[in-house]
């Protein structure tokens, strides 16, 4: 996968213009051509404008030679691709795993990924209560299979050791109460572990992405 960020060069012929002028010819082509990507649905509506180096900065505001540079969020097919491993590696029995699966994004639910800010950091996790049997192998396939597999899978699509890329990490989390429904299931009976006792809540295994600088 390409870096996210879509930067494109801005040449104008300046000859007989004045600063002012070339200033705000090369704001105006830079706003047409910002339009025009998005448009297109080549780019999502939501990005984060670099002018001169200044993040946030105006078109208006460029001096020539710029750049002005847009960075555009990329969120959408990459958690399409995570949740659509996860569900392939989920059990399949009831279904009722597999359309569990929520987004968090600095911490809030979200279904609009094109909304999600470049800079956030996502997590995808299940709201089923035995999702930590499934990550460990008693449910279906063997341990790791489906978070850790399906990390693995897109830390091969979209992952980089180079800037410009995502980070994928497998983690336990946990999780607020009221930030998802149901979540977090508190156990009913002692476990084997310290960590494992009636009336505690349990962790979720999760995703965790962030865009690498």
């Amino acid at each position: 996968m390409a870096y996210d960020t879509f930067e494109r060069e801005l040449r104008l012929i300046v000859n007989d213009l004045s600063p002012e002028s070339i200033n705000a010819e090369l704001a105006k082509y830079a706003k047409k051509s910002l339009n025009e990507v998005i448009s297109s649905g080549r780019a999502s509506k939501n990005y984060t404008r670099y002018v001169n180096g200044i993040r946030g900065a105006s078109e208006e505001s460029v001096k020539a030679p710029g750049p002005i540079i847009y960075d555009f969020s990329l969120w959408e097919p990459i958690i399409t691709f995570a949740i659509s491993e996860l569900q392939k590696r989920s059990p399949v029995k009831s279904g009722r795993f597999r359309s569990s699966y929520v987004v968090l994004a600095d911490q809030k639910i979200v279904t609009d990924y094109d909304s999600i800010p470049p800079s956030a950091e996502v997590i995808i996790t299940n709201s089923q209560p035995y999702i930590r049997k499934v990550e460990a192998g008693i449910i279906g396939k063997k341990r790791g299979y489906v978070f850790d597999g399906a990390k693995n899978a897109c830390a091969r699509q979209f992952g980089s050791s180079n800037s410009g890329g995502f980070s994928f990490e497998t983690v336990w989390l946990d999780i607020s109460n009221g930030l998802i429904a149901g979540v977090p299931y508190i156990l009913k009976r002692n476990g084997s572990r310290k960590d494992r006792q009636a009336g505690m809540p349990i962790t979720y295994p999760a995703i965790v992405i962030n865009q690498v600088d």
